[in-house]
């Protein structure tokens, strides 16, 4: 066929037809490509110029400098950093005058209009070299203000820059100036010390003069009595010889030092010195100390140092600290140490020894540990491979993925509440206002745990099916829509991607619940959404209706449809057969089907726009169209079971010839779509990533269905 690749590289030019064999390859290079690695760790000063609910950065220096004059100026410092040549969209919205320079050019100059209109935002395009990009800003004061917010357009998108100098390489956010006259230009490049800057910058780094001449767990934690902190080093002994070392410990109060949780020295205040025998390696090392007037302490070895336990970016401290707790408080080892988690009661977490400044947990990974929806079908495809091939690394994988996104969940939405609203971690989950947030993933974070055993999965579950069940936004008839979200162009439509945003968490909480109340509210939906969206004249559906024009946009996009009949059969499996809505709802799967059926190409696909075979052939479409006509065949569902036997070997035959290369590598996945009332976006503008997430999952999932569906008719599968 050679659509996508010449045909001597498709996997079928490998492999055949052999579905094991290409869903393991597939499983194969994504786990080689999307390697497991932990969060990331950096320094964050939660003073000026901070990110909020709407992931922009805010900035209001009428409040950081309330005796600016008329005309001052503060000039603010960033970088940001770019894999290649491109760059992204920021909505700007200016208090005052603000000129923005990337890389030394100008991209945004405030204009009197934009001054006058200050809640109305300007689209602005930052364009990025390859590497480190320089971003600042100007700011000027006037009577009518003086800062701005800015940040990615698109709600909720964690980007974040890091400051530029070389003290605070690392930690999130800008630095910026004392006030300054309008004609100053700032000698300022990106790596250069604070210290051969001409002027001071903030927030602020150092403690005053008052508070150094404290003991660090004053300076951070108070003097409240009956309290402890706990400092938190590493330390790696390298003699294999000699393995006699001796520390000093300077104290202001009680401590206790303890080398791999175990406390091995009781300090009383004053200066001591002890000696311990500490075998090669790499060791923790905690003091514990005790609360008091300028509490604090110091400790050394007197033949290597320590470095920072969690690689902190953003500070050159090898310690980090956490507290205060009541003397009472059995510290939490394993909850604390892991960093995915707060402790205590007021909860707190991990912070440095600078002012303000706490430990902020980030995902710097592509795909790993990360919670969105395309990911919840590419990880439901891994689980059911890893099964069908009893691949028990592919097991661990899958199953530290999740568990790293349950365990996380907690702290993340206290650190929404801590630092203004946008998260470093969790940004969907934490600032939930849409079903494509969190049931995708949910729904296959339960199937997970069905088969791998999730920790603290039911914490999750019930966060995601309060927020689904109570909160999600309905019609009348109890169909989902989108009224109101931070993506505003998505207000006030209801989509066909949101029957897979719901209900297979639906089915798979109500089995995870018990209670029939959430299989009741799956069936539900389909009727609602037919009720909107069913083109009845094709037997199949429209992407999205849209409310302001009170129509059907008319267009069947190929994924949208997919995840129609994919959702439905994810229900009926689960649905109890004496259900008053399955009859009904296996009537409108045959319906469905046989309009779906109608639109495969000769060669086996189905197309991005269904019914416009010159738009280009789909993968991901295809492969749910597979999924749903085998199941409807197993199940006994679908009537006149042999013509669609005989779609679902010639739609898998295509993809092994059209969608899969030698490497495993999936093409003609359909990126993630906005919408149209006219067919020529999806066809001419809604083009095909290489490997999406969208559909990785789903050629695996069609996969194993076609396994499945060949051992039902072959008799050996019961």
């Amino acid at each position: 066929m050679g659509y996508y690749f010449d045909d001597s590289r498709s996997i079928y030019a490998y492999e055949g037809t052999d579905p094991k064999a290409i869903i393991n390859s597939l499983a194969h290079r994504y786990l080689g490509q999307n390697l497991e690695h932990g969060l990331y760790y950096r320094a964050y000063c939660n003073d000026g110029i901070t990110r909020v609910s709407d992931y922009r950065y805010l900035i209001d220096f009428n409040k950081v400098y309330p005796d600016a004059q008329q005309k001052d100026c503060v000039w603010a410092f960033t970088k940001i950093y770019s894999a290649g040549a491109g760059g992204t969209d920021f909505d700007v919205n200016c208090f005052g005058p603000m000129i923005m320079y990337v890389n030394g050019e100008i991209v945004y100059q405030s204009d009197i209009f934009k001054e006058r209109y200050s809640e109305n935002a300007t689209r602005v395009h930052l364009p990025f070299n390859p590497g480190w990009n320089d971003i600042r800003i100007q700011f000027k004061k006037t009577k009518a203000g003086f800062g701005g917010q800015f940040g990615p357009w698109l709600g909720k998108w964690d980007l974040y820059t890091l400051m530029p100098t070389k003290e605070r390489d690392g930690q999130e956010g800008f630095v910026f100036t004392e006030l300054v006259d309008d004609k100053y230009e700032p000698d300022f490049h990106i790596g250069m010390s604070e210290k051969d800057f001409d002027k001071k910058l903030y927030p602020e780094a150092e403690w005053s003069a008052e508070d150094k001449a404290k003991g660090q767990m004053a300076r951070m934690f108070g003097t409240e009595a009956g309290k402890y902190a706990m400092g938190w080093t590493k330390g790696f002994f390298d003699d294999i010889k000699d393995t006699s070392y001796k520390f000093t410990i300077d104290t202001a109060s009680k401590a206790v030092v303890y080398l791999d949780r175990r406390a091995v020295y009781e300090a009383e205040p004053g200066r001591s010195e002890f000696t311990l025998d500490i075998p090669f390696g790499s060791h923790d090392i905690h003091v514990k100390a005790e609360s008091g007037d300028d509490w604090g302490y110091s400790l050394c070895c007197d033949r290597i140092g320590f470095t920072n336990p969690a690689r902190v970016k953003g500070t050159d401290d090898a310690w980090i600290y956490i507290g205060p707790f009541a003397a009472d408080f059995g510290f939490p080892w394993d909850r604390a140490s892991d960093m995915h988690h707060i402790v205590g009661e007021p909860a707190v977490y991990w912070r440095i020894d600078a002012p303000k400044t706490s430990v902020r947990p980030y995902n710097e990974n592509t795909l790993f540990g990360r919670w969105n929806y395309p990911l919840g079908v590419t990880m439901y495809g891994l689980l059911h491979t890893a099964l069908i091939t009893e691949n028990e690394d592919l097991k661990k994988y899958l199953k530290d993925h999740v568990q790293l996104c349950c365990d996380t969940l907690e702290y993340a939405l206290w650190d929404k509440e801590q630092y203004g609203g946008a998260t470093a971690i969790h940004n969907l989950l934490t600032s939930i206002d849409s079903l494509d947030d969190c049931g995708s993933f949910a729904s296959m974070m339960l199937e997970v745990h069905k088969y791998l055993g999730i920790d603290n999965v039911k914490y999750v579950a019930d966060y995601v099916g309060d927020y689904i069940y109570n909160k999600q936004d309905r019609l009348p008839s109890g169909a989902f829509w989108r009224k109101d979200m931070l993506h505003s162009f998505h207000n006030g439509t209801m989509w066909a991607d949101d029957l897979y945003m719901s209900v297979p968490f639906l089915t798979r909480y109500y089995e995870f619940t018990g209670d029939i109340k959430y299989a009741d509210d799956a069936a539900n939906q389909f009727f609602g959404f037919k009720e909107m969206l069913y083109m009845p004249e094709e037997h199949i559906f429209s992407h999205v209706y849209d409310f302001r024009y009170n129509s059907k946009t008319g267009v069947p996009w190929g994924r949208g449809n997919g995840w129609v009949v994919f959702s439905m059969t994810e229900l009926l499996e689960k649905l109890p057969d004496d259900h008053p809505k399955k009859a009904d709802l296996i009537e409108f799967l045959n319906d469905l089907c046989n309009g779906y059926l109608k639109l495969q190409d000769e060669d086996g696909m189905w197309h991005q726009v269904l019914n416009d075979w010159t738009s280009y052939p789909e993968t991901s479409c295809t492969s749910m169209f597979i999924y749903a006509f085998s199941r409807g065949v197993r199940f006994g569902w679908l009537r006149e079971p042999e013509k669609f036997v005989k779609s679902i070997f010639k739609g898998w035959e295509a993809v092994s010839k059209t969608s899969v290369d030698g490497d495993g590598n999936v093409y003609g996945v359909c990126r993630g779509s906005e919408f149209s009332f006219i067919p020529d976006y999806y066809k001419n503008e809604l083009g095909w990533n290489l490997n999406d997430t969208h559909g990785t999952g789903i050629v695996m999932l069609a996969g194993i269905e076609v396994i499945r569906i060949s051992d039902y008719l072959s008799g050996r599968q019961k």
